[in-house]
């Protein structure tokens, strides 16, 4: 079942799951407020979400059908996804789980597919920092509806879903334990800045799209309808620039250069868009031969993320002729990151901090150093320590 929205609409729907659980504090409210996002993408007869409990069990959240997976917790060893949650394999796809061993297999709790008929399915893995927290399952009556497309598609929600999910799990286990038993001030804080963040992503996303995405449309619809519209070339020319920098503020969000061909070529792409024709002189060098792309991908992308800010502050606001990236091994087990321009330097009061404010809490959440320092312009350094 291939995607029919397009990549520029999937990338929205994406930033609207995003948005809606933005204030849920319960996970079924969560499940329910994107049940529809999420059918829009991928039809389903029944869409559940199982994460892991405590050592040996799962606890699934369910819309759609109402079935005895969500009534009470499950032992891993008797779920129909025992191989994806044991990471045994990175997803599941059948046309008929129904007629399929790793479904029915003698003691799995395969009643619901036997019984609502869920033939087609997809099953995705939900990660946290490179930790399996669950799964994101989604169900089809109809024989052989996904494909997959459908799973790499179900996996760009799922990685969406992964974050809230797990903090809405953590936060529902700790109302059920005793405070004594949590003993988990650093989780709570932890979570409480991954909110934070996602949040303040999402606002960022939100104000490039109105900023941006937004104005470039009601320009080009009031030429498009005024008294002497564009010519039909000029039109399309001035669309095209539009969907390329809606794509560009979805590959920000989504970044599929990275996953694609790797972090120094994803950097190479952002740098040579981000500084468009400005004529600055770019350079990337990767020295320590593709060294991100064996990290978590989690972690990955969070170094990406962090990587394309620092271009953005020098691009935008340093008026830098030169701006290189260069990726390296000061030490054993050690990887840096270095973005230096030669540009005016960050003010002691900058205007707007969110940029700087998102590297940190990146950084933190990945247990990196950031170091930002004026040499000759501005040098930003991202330290992480690969080993022991």
């Amino acid at each position: 079942m291939a995607d029919t929205l397009g990549e520029p609409r999937t990338g929205v729907a994406l930033l609207d799951i995003a948005r809606r659980l933005t204030g849920v504090t319960d996970i079924t409210g969560a499940l329910g407020a994107v049940a529809g996002d999420i059918a829009a993408l991928i039809p389903f007869t029944h869409c559940d979400i199982c994460l892991l409990d405590r050592p040996g069990w799962v606890v699934s959240h369910e819309v759609g059908i109402r079935t005895r997976w969500s009534r009470a917790s499950g032992r891993i060893d008797h779920a129909p996804i025992r191989d994806l949650l044991l990471g045994q394999c990175e997803v599941m796809l059948t046309e008929d789980a129904t007629q399929d061993p790793r479904y029915t297999f003698p003691g799995a709790t395969c009643e619901p597919i036997l019984n609502h008929k869920l033939r087609a399915r997809v099953n995705v893995l939900m990660r946290v920092r490179g930790e399996i927290i669950g799964t994101l399952n989604l169900s089809h009556s109809t024989r052989g509806l996904y494909d997959a497309q459908t799973v790499a598609l179900a996996q760009q929600i799922a990685d969406v879903l992964s974050p809230w999910f797990h903090i809405l799990h953590r936060s529902d286990r700790a109302r059920r334990l005793p405070r004594s038993a949590t003993g988990d001030e650093g989780l709570r804080r932890g979570a409480l800045e991954l909110t934070r963040a996602l949040e303040a992503e999402r606002q960022r996303v939100g104000m490039d799209l109105h900023d941006q995405t937004l104005a470039d449309l009601s320009r080009l619809l009031r030429e498009a309808t005024g008294d002497r519209p564009l010519p039909r070339d000029v039109l399309a020319s001035r669309l095209r620039q539009t969907i390329d920098d809606l794509r560009r503020i979805i590959d920000t969000a989504v970044p599929t250069l990275l996953e694609l061909f790797g972090f120094a070529h994803a950097v190479r792409v952002h740098l040579e868009r981000a500084s468009g024709e400005s004529g600055t002189q770019l350079e990337v060098d990767d020295l320590t031969d593709g060294v991100p792309d064996a990290l978590d991908p989690t972690v990955r992308t969070a170094l990406f993320h962090i990587t394309q800010e620092a271009i953005n502050n020098a691009t935008r606001h340093a008026g830098a002729s030169r701006i290189s990236v260069t990726v390296e091994h000061p030490a054993p087990a050690l990887l840096t990151i270095t973005v230096r321009d030669d540009g005016c330097g960050i003010p002691a009061a900058p205007a707007r901090q969110s940029g700087l404010m998102h590297m940190r809490t990146r950084a933190r959440l990945i247990s990196a150093g950031l170091d930002i320092e004026a040499d000759h312009g501005t040098v930003v350094r991202v330290t992480l320590r690969t080993g022991p």
